[in-house]
């Protein structure tokens, strides 16, 4: 509760200052209360004793990719729309109002808080009474589902908890805009196959530069989590509670919480007799709570990144055989091309017969009784311009030039 005292004192500071930006911030603590801040970003360095080159990550004005740094006190995350600080015991969440947000804050306010061991006996309870109809098989399911969930309320620290909403939100959120992205793009790919306009070319241009958008933006949350993933120092960074049980109390390990030991899987090493510096330090260092709940939301996004590969490559198959037909009408114009052009020089030697007997030169089948010459020179270059056009066309049909 070190942060909720100096609440008073932040609002107060916030209102003497005009010349600073205020940005509206909500203050959640452990027990899922929430409280707005109107304050700038000295008072949150002092509120929460943030560097200001961290703070400057969560500015929006600055447009710094998705980032999620680890520090002494706190957590900084800049996720998309989550920009976000967590201590031990709150979390500070910036423009709480957005409709992006707003979800955001409600599943804070209903998953932060602990339970505790009689509510978590009495939540069994309930759960036995409610499926004792449905069949032992179906109660052992629930005791145990409810067992899981109620385990990783009462000892998981407070900032793995608030990184595990934080984390649901954003892979939720991403995996929404491909799946409106994917329902936008099929029909409109359908459509341009089938039909090639200017109105459908520049709707799937739209189509993929969001796309192209959205997959870089999934692509950085990815990466993110599988740098956190490759480095054990920086996963424990994140235990911010381990590191101020460490540092309030460094020898006196056999009362502290079950997540200062590691995972369940290991917390039976508290109770052997050897205490040796070894295993404590490896105790510390212990990170595979947090790694499974990293490797969940890396395959998550990972799923989402692929839904969006397999839709670029839909775009890229439907551009091939867009470029396939267009290069299939362009071969027919140049086919229609070939036979006027052989067309034009046939009618051209063609009408040289009719340029010949409109000459005013005297020839001698001009003379009287000569008239069945120029019947017989008609049909003859006739006959010959047609000879010459079949030749043409079989010769450039032989050599594939056009069709068959």
């Amino acid at each position: 509760m070190a942060l909720a005292g100096s609440v008073v004192e932040l609002q107060a500071s916030s209102v003497k200052k005009k010349t600073a930006v205020s940005r509206s911030w909500i203050l959640l603590d452990h027990y899922g209360k929430g409280t707005v801040l109107d304050a700038d970003k000295y008072a949150i360095m002092r509120l929460v004793q943030i560097h200001a080159r961290d703070l400057r990550i969560l500015d929006p004005l600055l447009s710094y990719p998705s980032t999620i740094l680890g520090r002494e006190k706190v957590i900084v995350l800049n996720l998309e729309h989550i920009k976000a600080i967590i201590t031990a015991d709150e979390v500070l969440l910036r423009d709480p109002t957005d409709d992006d947000v707003v979800p955001i804050v409600e599943e804070l306010r209903r998953r932060l808080p602990k339970v505790s061991a009689a509510e978590q006996g009495q939540g069994e309870e309930e759960a036995c009474a409610q499926d004792g109809e449905g069949g032992e098989e179906n109660v052992f399911a629930s005791v145990a589902i409810m067992e899981n969930w109620l385990l990783w309320l009462v000892e998981f620290p407070f900032e793995i908890r608030a990184l595990e909403v934080l984390f649901e939100a954003i892979c939720s959120f991403l995996d929404a805009r491909t799946r409106e992205l994917e329902t936008s793009a099929y029909p409109a790919l359908d459509e341009l196959t089938s039909k090639i306009s200017s109105r459908n070319l520049d709707r799937v241009r739209k189509l993929k530069c969001a796309m192209t958008r959205l997959t870089i933006r999934v692509q950085k949350i990815r990466d993110e989590l599988e740098n956190l993933l490759d480095d054990d120092d920086d996963m424990a960074d994140l235990y911010l509670s381990r590191k101020l049980a460490a540092s309030s109390s460094p020898t006196s390990s056999s009362d502290a919480p079950y997540w200062l030991y590691g995972s369940p899987n290991t917390g039976s090493k508290r109770h052997k007799s050897s205490r040796a510096s070894g295993t404590t330090v490896q105790r510390e260092n212990d990170v595979e709570e947090l790694e499974m709940l990293l490797e969940a939301y890396f395959m998550q996004i990972d799923g989402t990144l692929n839904k969006l590969a397999t839709l670029r490559e839909y775009i890229d198959d439907t551009e091939d055989y867009i470029n396939i037909q267009l290069d299939n009408h362009r071969n027919q114009l140049i086919q229609l091309e070939l036979f006027i052009s052989a067309g034009t020089v046939c009618m051209s030697l063609y009408s040289l017969v009719a340029a010949i007997f409109g000459m005013n030169i005297p020839y001698t089948w001009k003379a009287p009784g000569h008239e069945h010459v120029f019947k017989w020179v008609v049909i003859f270059g006739g006959m010959v311009c047609a000879s010459l056009f079949l030749s043409i066309v079989s010769y450039a049909r032989r050599k594939g030039l056009v069709g068959s």
